[in-house]
């Protein structure tokens, strides 16, 4: 009886889970066929003398559909929002306007969830403003006052988990059907963010990891007097329920009042900038979703940060690769920035190398305030154009945060309007933070690897390429034995020559970092030089 029951119960959920896949596809469909037009339209003109109209119309269309969806896909919208590599300009903008923004559950659930984590409102808290400040997808936020002090709570919406994973199955279940009507890179991005979407939707719907996050941050950020982050209230919080000492400031984008307080915008967007990309490159965790919102200013400038339930980690290896990127920007080493792309995996293996280079030389002098030449850049998109695919960026699942996080930094950066070079505050940045060392030995070490593989295939294919020769070419002539002589002169030549190349190699790039021990590697080189042309004359 009991498994004639879980059968039924089964089958209900499958009928469900079908049907909802069903109204899915049907209002994705002409979405996805009016988006692959639009796009592949946008890539071949470059953007230029496109229907502009058009692509607004279909791209709010589009936004109008992901709303009616429901609060996974409002969140996977915003997601998309933050991809200009993915979305033409039109969709860029419409998809921005995405807001997570829904009307809060009623008050008695609201109400009946903290009871069951608490007890009695009256006892939980001792007042609890019923207006909502901030209704979310996920959650909404109320003020109240807790042992005298005021404080915010967020609740979980009742019954999230079951639509959220409910949606979650439908959209893995459609997908691959989905992207073969896609470029192949824009699917391997597309398949990167659902599955790191994944994984940070499921955690914002547990305030124990939120409450977790925001404490390491603040650990990490002690030092930063420039920054404050609310503490959190522990004994009443849960995993639905997350309550925080209320700290009210200035809304970022609030260019009006920053004004009228005297607050400069520029040292603004500085120190904001280099909060993130700290957290980014120096530490294990960053905050993933800096959307204004969640970032407010005090009257003396110091930056308060809420919301942590969207983070990103990265390991240190990963760390590593984006500050020697950076590094190679910064320095105006294209050849250098694409070697790191490839080792991240952001870049399709069969790449055009030189279109990539040349695009991000183009990129470089631009970051480094240098007006780029017109014909030079429509003379790379011609010859991009020729290529398989334009630029084949294909974003890793672990790099899908920080990618969110640096666009959300650029709109902020965007609307306060300031004269901001990037570059100049990121190199500081590292050298401050005592990242470049690291990067170089990095470097040094990811070189050496190079040189030590290229060194193995010679030693592999070197006794082949001699058997032939000697089995082929020489054998049983009267030349055999000068020849032999020659080829094992040749072969220690070819030896010392790739031991004096990983030397000067390294020499040179840890130059930078450790002149001294630069100055010991050239000296090693030269006195493998030197010996080598000894051996040459005996």
């Amino acid at each position: 009886m009991e498994r004639a029951r879980v059968q039924v119960s089964s089958s209900k959920k499958d009928y469900r889970l079908k049907r909802r896949c069903l109204h899915i596809a049907i209002r994705l469909a002409p979405i996805i066929i009016r988006f692959k037009r639009d796009r592949r339209e946008w890539v071949k003109k470059e953007g230029k003398g496109c229907d502009e109209a058009r692509m607004r119309r279909n791209a709010s269309k589009a936004v109008k559909t992901f709303i009616d969806l429901g609060p996974v896909f409002i969140k996977f919208g915003q997601w998309l929002s933050s991809r200009p590599d993915l979305l033409p300009q039109p969709y860029l903008e419409e998809f921005a306007k995405l807001q997570d923004d829904v009307p809060p559950a009623p008050i008695e659930e609201v109400k009946r969830i903290i009871e069951e984590e608490f007890g009695a409102m009256d006892k939980a808290f001792d007042s609890f403003d019923e207006q909502c400040i901030s209704g979310a997808s996920l959650g909404q936020v109320y003020r109240a006052r807790y042992k005298g002090k005021d404080v915010v709570v967020k609740v979980i919406r009742p019954n999230i988990h079951y639509t959220v994973e409910r949606d979650l199955e439908a959209i893995r279940l459609l997908l691959p059907y989905a992207i073969r009507f896609l470029d192949p890179n824009i699917a391997f991005s597309l398949e990167s963010i659902y599955y790191q979407f994944v994984e940070t939707i499921r955690e914002e719907m547990d305030y124990r990891i939120e409450a977790e996050n925001l404490r390491r941050i603040k650990r990490n950020l002690r030092g930063d007097m420039h920054v404050i982050i609310p503490d959190v209230i522990e004994e009443r919080s849960s995993s639905r329920v997350l309550t925080l000492a209320y700290i009210p400031g200035i809304k970022i984008t609030d260019v009006e009042r920053l004004d009228a307080l005297g607050i400069d915008r520029r040292v603004l967007v500085i120190r904001l900038h280099r909060l993130f990309f700290k957290m980014l490159l120096k530490h294990d965790i960053f905050h993933a979703d800096p959307h204004p919102g969640n970032i407010a200013v005090k009257e003396d400038g110091t930056i308060i940060l809420y919301d942590f339930g969207m983070v990103g980690r990265l390991d240190a290896s990963t760390r590593l690769k984006l500050i020697r990127l950076y590094l190679a920007l910064i320095e105006k080493d294209p050849a250098r920035a694409v070697n790191i792309l490839f080792s991240l995996g952001a870049l399709a293996p069969d790449a055009n190398r030189y279109v990539i280079e040349k695009g991000i030389a183009l990129a470089i002098e631009g970051m480094h305030g240098k007006k780029v030449d017109e014909m030079e850049v429509k003379a790379l998109m011609e010859l991009a154009n020729r290529t398989m695919t334009r630029f084949p960026f294909r974003l890793p699942k672990q790099l899908a945060l920080y990618m969110r996080m640096a666009s959300l930094l650029e709109g902020i950066y965007l609307t306060l309007k300031v004269d901001f070079q990037f570059m100049r505050v990121l190199s500081s940045l590292l050298q401050e933070e005592g990242l470049i060392r690291d990067a170089y030995i990095e470097e040094v070490k990811s070189s050496i690897e190079s040189v030590v593989k290229g060194l193995q295939n010679y030693i592999a294919i070197a006794p082949m390429l001699r058997d032939y020769l000697e089995r082929n070419l020489m054998e049983g002539s009267s030349g055999g034995r000068l020849y032999k002589a020659r080829l094992s002169s040749s072969s220690a030549l070819i030896a010392g020559s790739i031991v004096t190349s990983s030397l000067m190699i390294s020499s040179a790039i840890i130059m930078e970092s450790n002149p001294t021990l630069g100055q010991i590697g050239f000296a090693a080189a030269a006195m493998v030089i030197g010996a080598m042309l000894i051996a040459r004359k005996m």
